[in-house]
């Protein structure tokens, strides 16, 4: 009997070892996916499907997608998310687990794809990005969203993306994006002031093809800035904090809006994973961008100066 259980013991133990190392394996080819997976299974039972894929170029990745929850009312805020990959890898058919948390608190959510390598150098990467938010200005009312109320996320690579069309206004005009209807942004441990280059990621996507300092959203700081909440982990060696303490500072220097929330030991992916389930069990991440933006969905529209 002792030798049968110490058999079935050791059965169970290898099983476990085997996902295990199925687990880390996967996140190494795959994080997001992975993650995506787990939320999907550990996550809260929400009913939000997407309703709505889009293609706006000839490149794969010049994707987008839509997702709403069944039954909500509108018209509804918009979130926008961008993924990270130091824009050279990533898909936004990942980050499912954005949707399925974000949502149910009362947003039709998009995911928002941009080339990458090569043909998404600077500033392809910027105009992709601009092009998801008029595509959304233009068609999302037809999926239950409001025009007039969007906000713009992202994760590393994605949080420069948004910040930088944020800031840097040609973009949202190429695009013919009104800059009154973005609500606020969301930057998750963001890259906002790194020339001159120094990572052959950043060489290879800005470096390449001459991009100097006006590549940069600490550089393009006014107080005409939709309100930022910047989140970074205090131990992030991936994308350094001071790059989000460089962008807060410029911005309160004009007098714009901005919050951050720094955490102390966290890393490059913990502002990531704190918007998934089960991660959300400490909720301080997640209430401070729901709130955040809770507290802005309200606000009128501020007339441009001319």
């Amino acid at each position: 009997m002792k030798r049968r259980v110490m058999w079935t013991l050791g059965i169970i133990l290898a099983l476990l070892a085997l996902a295990g190392l199925a687990l880390w394996i996967g996140l190494q080819r795959n994080a997001p996916a992975v993650l995506d997976t787990i939320d999907s299974i550990a996550g809260p039972s929400h009913d939000v499907s997407r309703v709505h894929e889009e293609r706006f170029g000839e490149d794969p990745l010049q994707q987008l997608i839509v997702y709403r929850e069944e039954g909500a009312s509108g018209p509804l805020p918009v979130f926008i998310f961008f993924h990270g990959g130091a824009w050279a890898h990533g898909n936004p058919q990942d980050y499912g687990f954005i949707a399925r948390n974000i949502a149910p608190q009362g947003y039709v959510v998009v995911l928002g794809g941009y080339r990458l390598n090569g043909s998404g150098r600077y500033p392809a990467m910027l105009r992709d990005t601009a092009s998801v938010i008029g595509w959304v200005h233009e068609n999302i009312a037809d999926h239950g969203g409001d025009p007039g109320r969007i906000f713009l996320s992202g994760h590393s690579a994605g949080a420069y993306n948004v910040a930088q069309v944020a800031l840097d206004g040609q973009w949202l005009e190429e695009a013919g994006v009104p800059d009154d209807i973005i609500r606020g942004v969301v930057g998750l441990a963001g890259p906002y002031d790194f020339y001159p280059f120094d990572t052959d990621r950043s060489r290879a996507a800005f470096e390449s093809v001459g991009a100097g300092e006006e590549s940069q959203p600490v550089n393009h700081a006014t107080a005409a800035a939709p309100p930022m909440l910047l989140v970074h982990g205090e131990a992030d060696t991936t994308v350094r904090i001071r790059n989000s303490r460089a962008l807060e500072k410029a911005l309160r220097a004009t007098g714009a809006m901005v919050e951050t929330l720094y955490l102390p030991g966290k890393t490059h992916n913990d502002p990531l994973l704190a918007l998934t389930s089960p991660w959300r069990r400490n909720p301080q991440v997640f209430e401070r961008v729901t709130n955040f933006m809770a507290a802005q969905v309200s606000v009128p529209v501020q007339p441009q100066t001319p």
